[in-house]
This record gives structure tokens, sequence and C-alpha cells, in this order.
């Protein structure tokens, strides 16, 4: 990365964060685990920031974890797409992925 596209990224680029709920059926309790930072543009709206963080960690092509705008925050060399139930936080703000779009935490 130059020092103009580190600028760039930096002037219009957020970061948000990716969490996934994973249930323990050994302790039958839910884990709640970061998964990933996104960048996203920051002049979209919170609701296609929360889209956009929930396309780019959903694999189709390739493991979502290549893609370039996300830094991994995972241990290990695996884990699942984003779905109902994880949470995603963009600024100071929590949402939840529902079955149809997003709850405010």
């Amino acid at each position: 990365m130059t020092k103009i596209d580190a600028l760039l990224d930096t002037l219009y680029k957020e970061k948000v964060v990716v969490i996934h709920n994973d249930f323990s059926y050994m302790t039958m309790e839910k884990d709640a685990v970061a998964v990933a930072e996104v960048k996203v543009d920051a002049t979209l709206t919170t609701s296609e920031k929360l889209e956009q963080a929930f396309m780019l960690t959903n694999s189709i092509d390739d493991a979502w974890w290549n893609n370039k705008e996300i830094t991994k925050l995972f241990e290990g060399s695996y884990a699942r797409s984003t779905m109902n139930g994880d949470m995603v936080i963009v600024g100071d703000e929590k949402f939840k992925v529902e079955p149809m779009g997003w709850k405010k935490m």
C-alpha cells in the first residue's frame, strides 16, 4: 500500500467489527468472538455499512477473510460466514443480524 492509499483509507474508510456468536454444547452458553475488522466506505449510511460488513464476511467464491477489506481477528485457519444472531459494531453502536434485517442492541 502506498502512502497516498493509506491516507485515502484514513480519510474515506471506517472500520467496523464483526462478532460471531458460537453456541457451545459443552457449557450450553453462547460465546461471542470478534472475527473481523472490515473497512467500509465512511460515507455510507449505517444500514449500508452493516450490509457491506455482512456481505464481505460471507464466503462466496473464496474464503471471506482473504478479502482485502478484511483484517482477520480469529485464530486458526477457518471461520464460518456471518449469519443470523451475529453482531456488527459501527462506531459506538451494536447491531444484531436478524432473519430479516438488523436490530439495534
